[in-house]
């Protein structure tokens, strides 16, 4: 269910309407709102965003597979990848070789889901070398997707990595997505992992993988240089110019696996404040930079539970060991300047 599903059933509830009108609105069943509603606080107390960040919170516990737990099980997978062996052999050779032992059994969607999901980390993604496909996604036979998305060549995983990007302690390891806006109208989003700091950045050239690659290499040059040490996206088609973007900034690109969002999760969670801003019905080309300038200084300036309730902007400023500029008194989509300029701004100081 999407940020703004949990936005209609907040309004409905708090105008006195049923669920099942509610579900009726939104083209869900009536089981699914009520079912939402009560495992987040009832019809008194449900928050959309309460809601949404508590869904956000479940997704990123996953069962924890079962080549992880059992490494000698791991092991022997692995070694039979090596030799050439599908997933559905292996699967079927361990039944026989081990019939007492539910412990060594594993079927063949696990080994492949372990293959293709690597933050799971008990099969090595080189593994898929080895597979008659030689894919690194899974795929339904026969089924493309719609909008063309599938293995990359030269791409960078999420887990390559540098650990200082995963424990949030060192600044300059941004997370970054695409928002669309009416008729498909995009708008990238850009957000550091320490701070959750925002940049906004405007394409003019729409979402076409040179445009976007363009449009994010001049906006990442204009931060310092300790600012800027790696980039994180989804595998979407906008990004296949992932490495046009690396030689005119010297910053890796890592990407997430499939259909995984909560390995963004500041991203994420960031986009979703911004449909406050900027509404799926609004036309995104009838905004200026200087327009997603001011959306983004707004948003750097309300205070954020997961920093202790200090601001973005003050997070950043205490990172580079600076002290934060007050903020400016400019009213809501009048901030001259870019994104970066507001940024420049507070690490000047």
């Amino acid at each position: 269910m999407s940020f703004e599903e949990r936005e209609e059933i907040s309004r409905g509830l708090a105008a006195d309407r049923s669920l099942r009108a509610i579900a009726a609105g939104l083209g869900r069943s009536p089981s699914t709102i009520s079912r939402e509603v009560a495992s987040n606080g009832g019809r008194r107390c449900y928050r959309a965003a309460t809601a949404d960040q508590h869904a956000w919170a479940r997704a990123t516990r996953p069962k924890a597979c079962k080549l992880a737990a059992n490494p000698v099980l791991a092991g022997i997978v692995a070694e039979k990848l090596g030799r050439r062996w599908s997933p559905q052999q292996i699967a079927g050779w361990l039944k026989l070789t081990y019939p007492h032992d539910p412990e060594m059994h594993v079927s063949h969607e696990s080994i492949y889901r372990t293959l293709f999901v690597q933050s799971r980390g008990a099969l090595r993604k080189e593994l898929t070398a080895y597979l008659r496909t030689g894919r690194v996604i899974r795929r339904v036979h026969g089924v493309r997707l719609p909008d063309g998305r599938g293995g990359r060549p030269g791409i960078l995983h999420i887990s390559e990595r540098p650990a200082e990007a995963e424990d949030r302690a060192v600044p300059g390891h941004w997370e970054g997505d695409l928002v669309f806006g009416k008729g498909m109208s995009p708008v990238a989003t850009l957000v550091e992992r320490s701070t959750r700091f925002l940049m906004l950045v405007a394409l003019p050239g729409g979402h076409r993988a040179d445009a976007v690659a363009d449009a994010l290499a001049a906006a990442v040059t204009t931060l310092p240089a300790q600012l800027v040490r790696s980039l994180t996206w989804d595998q979407g088609t906008e990004m296949a110019a992932h490495q046009q973007f690396t030689t005119a900034t010297g910053i890796e690109v890592y990407f997430c696996d499939p259909k995984s969002p909560w390995q963004r999760g500041s991203n994420e969670n960031t986009n979703g404040l911004l449909r406050q801003y900027l509404p799926r019905r609004v036309d995104f080309r009838t905004l200026t930079q200087a327009d997603f300038d001011a959306i983004a200084q707004e948003l750097n300036e309300r205070p954020r539970q997961t920093l202790g309730f200090k601001t973005p902007s003050q997070a950043l400023a205490e990172v580079l060991r600076r002290p934060p500029e007050p903020a400016p008194r400019w009213g809501r989509l009048r901030s001259p300047g870019s994104a970066a300029l507001s940024a420049r701004r507070t690490w000047a100081t």
